[in-house]
């Protein structure tokens, strides 16, 4: 049977994510199968008009974490990470299922709207992963027809547990209820991802799953071997929040004697299918050991702005290897789902870490790690670039919005300027997704209603948990300035 073919005549094409060139793209099965001068291809294939249009390879959103969705605007604007876990875990307590799946599609919208067509999930099931739950994710993501590995973000420890001295520091009664507050055996969250990794619900081909130790602090040792392991044995991709804060550094110096990448390399952790998310404190001889092992950083710009968390040794870490990626990590840490914003921040926070453009992140790299880098983390084959044989993932910019208007420098152009007003339709394998300002694979208003119905319920079933979440932040917050003080450079 003779395949459906798409000519997307005429159109400036970003090719190979080095240069711009007026061709056409001749798309068949989901894949670009060839690229082609203007004015010629098959008579056979549909035609489409790409004369108006800039088209660049989806973006690849190498960290995320679809809750967050359904957590839009409850974080305080005050708040540095730890304080953060303790104090905004009520966002996702009182969830259901189907609460899983509204919040994946919410945030799976949001990111297709702004140029994304994969992305790196670590969402988190309170008080453990369940086959269910993460089979609700992964087919929200399939529904929407976007890529997607689906992590299930786990844990055998809570914050209170798992840093050394914390829960020391709270005074009774406060001192019990966190001290209550515990999280599924590490045999049990691991028989769970088994379960569902072994009857995943929709084709593997766009939607796979993943694991996500959400901070080695938080995992005990055998739980890490034994997630390092369900990695290896299945190929999936594993990632974990890694020397995302200074006091982590500070902590797991305490409790291992030892930075958290020699930790993770100690435990057998450390692999070409391992990701680390943010890497802000990371050293140069953990940046040359994640090169040897081939492992991959997310580089998360806006929500380590947003957090305080610091800004990332993106060049350090390129030099020494290590493939890194671009992520937005979650709608309620970094406030939305926009790669554009954050791959211009992976170029543009280089120029406040030196005086020497040499060592700046060009737009081209930027553009890259938000391509190709992420894709890597994600485990992809073909996916970030427009090249033969390559998946037709891909993003149409209006040629005439005004930040193209001149148009000079249309890479520099896009990385430093676009935000997503200037999309106008997204293609992920080769079908469209989005066009005419419309979601093309669900009710968007439908989906609305819905979300703010349920935000009501969960904020109401929340509501005392809230407060007990709140009391806990102020301690926790302190207790991190109190052991980070002095600890002012990274480790050596």
């Amino acid at each position: 049977m003779t395949q459906r073919q798409i000519l997307l005549e005429g159109g400036t094409v970003l090719v190979d994510n080095d240069r711009f060139a007026t061709l056409s793209l001749l798309i068949s099965d989901g894949r670009i199968k060839a690229l082609i001068p203007a004015g010629e291809g098959p008579e056979a294939a549909e035609r489409v008009d790409a004369s108006n249009r800039l088209i660049m390879p989806g973006l690849v959103n190498g960290h995320t974490h679809s809750h967050g969705a359904l957590g839009r605007g409850g974080v305080p604007d005050d708040l540095p990470l730890e304080a953060f876990l303790s104090g905004a875990a009520w966002l996702n307590g009182a969830r259901h299922q189907d609460d899983l799946h509204l919040s994946a599609q919410l945030s799976a919208v949001e990111l297709i709207r702004k140029g994304c067509t994969a992305c790196f999930d670590m969402f988190v099931e309170l008080p453990g992963p369940t086959v269910g739950g993460i089979h609700s994710v992964a087919q929200a993501y399939h529904d929407v027809g976007m890529r997607a590995v689906v992590a299930p973000m786990i844990a055998d420890q809570t914050i209170y547990q798992a840093l050394p001295g914390l829960i020391d520091t709270f005074d009774p009664p406060l001192r019990d209820a966190v001290a209550a507050l515990t999280l599924p055996a590490w045999q049990t969250i691991m028989a769970s991802c088994a379960d569902a990794f072994g009857s995943w619900p929709v084709p593997n081909d766009r939607v796979r799953p993943g694991i996500g130790p959400t901070i080695p602090l938080h995992c005990s040792v055998p739980f890490l071997q034994a997630c390092a392991a369900l990695s290896q044995q299945g190929g999936i991709p594993l990632q974990t929040h890694l020397a995302e804060t200074r006091l982590q550094q500070v902590m797991a110096a305490q409790k291992f004697g030892t930075s958290l990448t020699e930790h993770l390399g100690r435990l057998g952790v450390l692999n070409s299918h391992f990701s680390g998310a943010h890497g802000v404190w990371l050293s140069k001889p953990e940046a040359d050991l994640l090169a040897q092992h081939d492992a991959c950083i997310c580089h998360n710009p806006l929500s380590n702005l947003r957090l305080g968390s610091g800004i990332a040794p993106v060049r350090m870490l390129a030099d020494a290897g290590v493939t890194m990626g671009v992520g937005t990590d979650a709608s309620n840490t970094s406030d939305g789902q926009n790669m554009f914003e954050a791959m211009r921040l992976a170029a543009t926070l280089s120029r406040a870490q030196t005086s020497d453009p040499a060592q700046w992140i060009s737009t081209r790299a930027a553009l890259k790690m938000a391509t190709e880098g992420s894709a890597r983390i994600l485990g992809l084959d073909r996916v970030g670039k427009i090249s033969a044989g390559w998946v037709a993932d891909l993003v149409f910019l209006d040629a005439g919005y005004c930040h193209y208007t001149p148009l000079r420098a249309p890479l520099d152009q896009i990385v430093l300027a676009e935000n997503g007003a200037a999309l106008r339709e997204v293609m992920i394998a080769g079908r469209y997704v989005l066009a005419n300002d419309r979601i093309l694979t669900l009710d968007e208003n439908a989906l609305v209603a819905r979300a703010r119905t349920i935000a009501e319920r969960l904020d109401h079933a929340n509501a005392e948990t809230r407060l007990m979440n709140e009391a806990a932040a102020l301690v926790v917050q302190s207790f991190c300035r109190g052991n980070c003080d002095g600890y002012a450079t990274r480790l050596a």
